[in-house]
C-alpha cells in the first residue's frame, strides 16, 4: 500500500490500495466500492487523490500506445505516463504539443488537474485530448470525444467523474527543439519586455527568487522548424548567455536537467526540464502555483514582488510561465491566456501559514490556484472564478448521483459552494 504522496508531505487516509491488472477487473472495483479515487503518480501536494474508501492505481493495466495517423492520435491507457510512450511517438514521427517540467507524471493525472506547459500559443495538456474513456460509478465505460456534449467539462474533472481508462492525444509531425539559458535578467527590463519575452520562443520559462535582483535564469525553448533568432542572440534584453548546464535552482545538479546550449534534439528531450532518465522518487519540497489572466501579469508579478521578503526564507525557487486560454470548464486556464506563478517552497510548516497571505495578495488579479497544489483559496472566490462550476456540479450529480468519487478536497472546493 502507498502511504504518502510524492513529497511525503501528505499522508493518504484511505483504506487500501488496488492495483487492477485489466479494464474489466478496474470496472468490478469501481462497480462494487462505495467510495473509490484514481491513484496517479503521486504529484498533487495536496488531499485531490485521497479517499475514505479505497484508491485505485492504474499501473498494473497492459501499457497501450496507439497511433491512429490517420485520425493524428495517440491512445494510452490510463496508468500511462507522458515518459512511458514520447520516445516511441517520435520514433513513429510523431509529437505531441507539450509536456510538463517532469515528464515523469500520469497522462490521466495532469490532465485532470489542469496542469500545464509552457507557451504563449500553447494550451494546458488538457487541449491535446481528443477522446477518453471513463468508468463511471456503476463500472461502466463512458467515451466521450471532443465536440460532444459537457465534453470540456469531462477533461480537467479532478477525478470527480470517474476512473480514466484510456486518453486519445492529438498528435502532430515530430519536430526538434533548442534550448537555450540568460542570466540575471532584471526586472524592469522583463516588465518592459514582457510580451516580447514570453513570445521569443516556443516556450519560455523564468526563473526568480522575488530579489531586487529580478530573474535569475530565463530558459527558452525554440522550435527549430521556427524563428530562432532569439534564442542565438548573445544577450536577451540585457539577460546575457549562459556559459554552462544550468538548474533551475543555482547550485542545483544540473546533470539533471535537459540539455541546454543551444544543441537541437528531438521535442521530448527538450520541452520538459528534467530529463527522463531523471527519477525524481521522492522530493523534499512543497509547491503552490496560481494562473492569472495574462491582461494582468504586471500587476500580479509587482503584487508578489511586494510579498518577497515574507516568502525569502521559505522559497526554493519560483517560476514564471504562459499559456494559451482553453475551454475546458475547470482548467485554471480557461477563457483567457494566462500567467503561472509557480511556487517552490522548503518542506516548513509556515507555508500554509503564509498561503492565505500569498491569495490576498494575488485575489485582485482573479488569480485561479493549481487544482493539484497547495492553496488557501476561500470556497466563495472559487465559485466566482468558475463561470461553468455549476455545470460541472450537475454533470458530476448526473454521474455520480452517489458521490463514489467524493473526498474531502472535492467537498471543500467544488461542492461546497
Amino acid at each position: 500500500m502507498i502511504s504518502a504522496n510524492w513529497a511525503g508531505n501528505y499522508e493518504y487516509l484511505s483504506s487500501g490500495l488496488a492495483t487492477p491488472g485489466s479494464v474489466e477487473e478496474l470496472q468490478e472495483i469501481v462497480a462494487r466500492s462505495p467510495r473509490v479515487k484514481a491513484l496517479g503518480s503521486r504529484h498533487s501536494f495536496n488531499d485531490v487523490a485521497d479517499t475514505a474508501g479505497i484508491q485505485v492505481s492504474l499501473n498494473g493495466l497492459p501499457r497501450t500506445v496507439t497511433i491512429d495517423e490517420a485520425a493524428r492520435t495517440v491512445t494510452v491507457n490510463g496508468g500511462g505516463k507522458y515518459g512511458e510512450f514520447v520516445e516511441e511517438l517520435a520514433d513513429a514521427g510523431w509529437a505531441i504539443h507539450n509536456l510538463a517540467s517532469l515528464p515523469h507524471i500520469s497522462v490521466a493525472g495532469a490532465i485532470a488537474t489542469g496542469t500545464h506547459g509552457s507557451g504563449d500559443r500553447n494550451g494546458s495538456l488538457g487541449t491535446a485530448v481528443a477522446a477518453l474513456d471513463l468508468v463511471t460509478a456503476t463500472g461502466e465505460i463512458t467515451r466521450a470525444k471532443r465536440g460532444d456534449p459537457d465534453f470540456d467539462g469531462l477533461v480537467v474533472s479532478l477525478g470527480a467523474l470517474g476512473v480514466v481508462s484510456s486518453v486519445s492525444l492529438d498528435i502532430e509531425p515530430s519536430f526538434d527543439v533548442r534550448q537555450d539559458v540568460f542570466e540575471n535578467l532584471a526586472w524592469p527590463q522583463l516588465l518592459a519586455h514582457f510580451d516580447e519575452l514570453t513570445s521569443s520562443a516556443y516556450s519560455v520559462s523564468a526563473f526568480t527568487d522575488w530579489g531586487d535582483d529580478g530573474t535569475s535564469q530565463v530558459w527558452l525553448k525554440s522550435r527549430i522548424d521556427s524563428d530562432v533568432s532569439a534564442a542565438t542572440r548573445s544577450e536577451l534584453f540585457g539577460a546575457t548567455r549562459a556559459t554552462s548546464q544550468r538548474h533551475p535552482l543555482p547550485g542545483g545538479p544540473s546533470e539533471w536537467t535537459t540539455e541546454q546550449g543551444g544543441v537541437s534534439g528531438p521535442w521530448w528531450k527538450r520541452l520538459a526540464h528534467f530529463k527522463l532518465e531523471f527519477t525524481p522518487s521522492n522530493g523534499a519540497e512543497l509547491q503552490t502555483e496560481y494562473l492569472v489572466p495574462r491582461e494582468h501579469a504586471t500587476g500580479a508579478i509587482e503584487a508578489m514582488r511586494r510579498l518577497g521578503p515574507l516568502m525569502a526564507p521559505l522559497l526554493f525557487i519560483s517560476e514564471l510561465r504562459t499559456m494559451a486560454a482553453d475551454e475546458l470548464w475547470l482548467s485554471p486556464s480557461f477563457g483567457h491566456d494566462s500567467l503561472g506563478l509557480h511556487f517552490t517552497w522548503k518542506q516548513d510548516a509556515a507555508v500554509h501559514e503564509l498561503l492565505p497571505a500569498l491569495d490576498e495578495a494575488l485575489a485582485p488579479f482573479a488569480a485561479r490556484p493549481h487544482w493539484g497544489k497547495l492553496f488557501a483559496t476561500d470556497v466563495s472566490r472559487l465559485d466566482s472564478l468558475y463561470p461553468r462550476l455549476p455545470d460541472f456540479r450537475r454533470l458530476a450529480g448526473r454521474l455520480d448521483p452517489n458521490g463514489k468519487f467524493r473526498n474531502d478536497f472535492l467537498d471543500h472546493t467544488i461542492f461546497a459552494g
